[in-house]
């Protein structure tokens, strides 16, 4: 089974066709996007995924805000409840009724110079302790990482860090480290320092990480000459999963 998330900057814009053409090149039965939006573009990109096979569709997207969708071969089964991330649009979690069935949650942290970010860790935290739904994986953008380790220059702090550590004592491993260690990659590109950091996360429970088989990072094109990317300023984290 392959799990795609990936923010696709801006709603996809002039980009939405081809985006769609990558995504379905990787041939995945579940897709969790970023940045999705209610314009036109995004409305094609989700009318493209539908049209191989991902026929079953939720959004918190609304108008030209960023908001989030999930695609799926499987019937979706939205849940909301009052504990949910105040946040408008930036987070999404339904049942996947896969063969052997998951929840699976999207979420895309504010930065930190909006002031909203600690509030919003608080809030997944919050999710997470008093989880009871079984096998589940949380996909993002998170801006979130680790100093050193996933940043080329510095800017992940103390709060960072401690939301990952709680993250993990909950049970939710990162996928990329459970498999890859300390190995180094990166997601997103300062357009102006040009500097790396690895923003884009999975984080699988306790009861999915038995499933959880390979995760990697893919930027879905090459860079362009000016040292952009074709597709989007974040690269794609594919995962897979035993059926």
């Amino acid at each position: 089974m392959r799990l795609v998330f990936w923010n696709i900057c801006a709603g996809g814009g002039l980009r939405a066709q081809r985006i769609a053409a990558r995504l379905a090149a990787w041939g995945p039965d579940v897709v969790a996007l970023c940045e999705f939006r209610g314009t036109a573009p995004s409305v094609a990109l989700a009318a493209g995924l539908a049209g191989h096979g991902l026929v079953h569709q939720c959004t918190t997207a609304t108008d030209a805000a960023n908001g989030l969708l999930l695609a799926s071969r499987w019937p979706l089964r939205r849940i909301q409840g009052r504990a949910d991330p105040a946040e408008p649009g930036r987070w999404l979690l339904a049942d996947v009724a896969a063969p052997s069935p998951f929840t699976a949650g999207v979420m895309h942290v504010p930065n930190r110079v909006t002031g909203r970010k600690d509030v919003f860790y608080a809030e997944v935290l919050s999710i997470i302790r008093r989880w009871r739904r079984g096998p589940a994986l949380l996909l993002g953008d998170t801006n979130s990482g680790r100093p050193d380790l996933d940043e080329e220059v510095p800017v992940f702090g103390p709060r960072e860090v401690a939301w990952l550590d709680a993250i993990e004592r909950l049970g939710w491993v990162d996928a990329f480290r459970s498999l890859r260690g300390s190995a180094r990659a990166y997601t997103w590109y300062s357009p102006n320092g040009r500097n790396g950091f690895r923003l884009d996360q999975a984080f699988v429970n306790r009861a999915l990480q038995p499933r959880l088989k390979d995760v990697a990072y893919d930027w879905g094109a090459q860079r362009c000459a000016r040292g952009g990317h074709a597709l989007s300023d974040h690269a794609a984290l594919v995962l897979e999963l035993s059926e």
